[in-house]
């Protein structure tokens, strides 16, 4: 179980803080600003579609490890009490930040399907779609910045 929740709490303590945490985060910031390229050119490269599963490898990894924890009955460090009223951060717990923890996750999840459509023009003409890369992957840089967010601070309703 701590294998486990060692691959799961991968984090980076780096001076830029929350905003490159973990990998799934600077993952997701590296596919934003390269999705400009495909979609000025009209076209996706074989680098860009590799890096795209690597984003899927950095999303998948901790989210397996996550749902062998919480089958294991744990939940997100914000919504755990860890001894004298606060979680492992400092902060007092709260348990909606659990769900939201998920939500977040099942957005990245769907951001990235979403993105697999628009890259094999499935849904939608191929260079129409390519238009939208960087605004969906800006969306999913969002989801997996609040994955990390969620997992550390309290929201609005701590200690209930």
């Amino acid at each position: 179980m701590e294998l486990i929740r060692l691959i799961h709490n991968v984090r980076f303590d780096t001076p830029v803080g929350l905003f490159l945490s973990t990998p799934l985060t600077v993952a997701c910031l590296i596919l934003t600003v390269w999705s400009l390229i495909p979609a000025i050119r009209g076209r996706v490269d074989i680098p860009f579609l590799i890096w795209l599963r690597l984003t899927w490898v950095t999303l998948l990894l901790p989210g397996v490890t996550g749902i062998l924890l919480a089958l294991g009955g744990l939940k997100v460090a914000s919504a755990t009490d860890a001894g004298n009223g606060a979680t492992r951060y400092g902060f007092l717990p709260d348990p909606s930040r659990n769900w939201e923890h998920w939500m977040y996750v099942a957005f990245c999840l769907l951001s990235l399907y979403v993105l697999e459509v628009l890259v094999r023009g499935r849904l939608i003409e191929h260079q129409e779609g390519l238009r939208f890369l960087p605004v969906v992957t800006l969306f999913l840089y969002g989801c997996a910045f609040m994955i990390g967010r969620v997992a550390v601070f309290p929201g609005s309703t701590p200690g209930t």
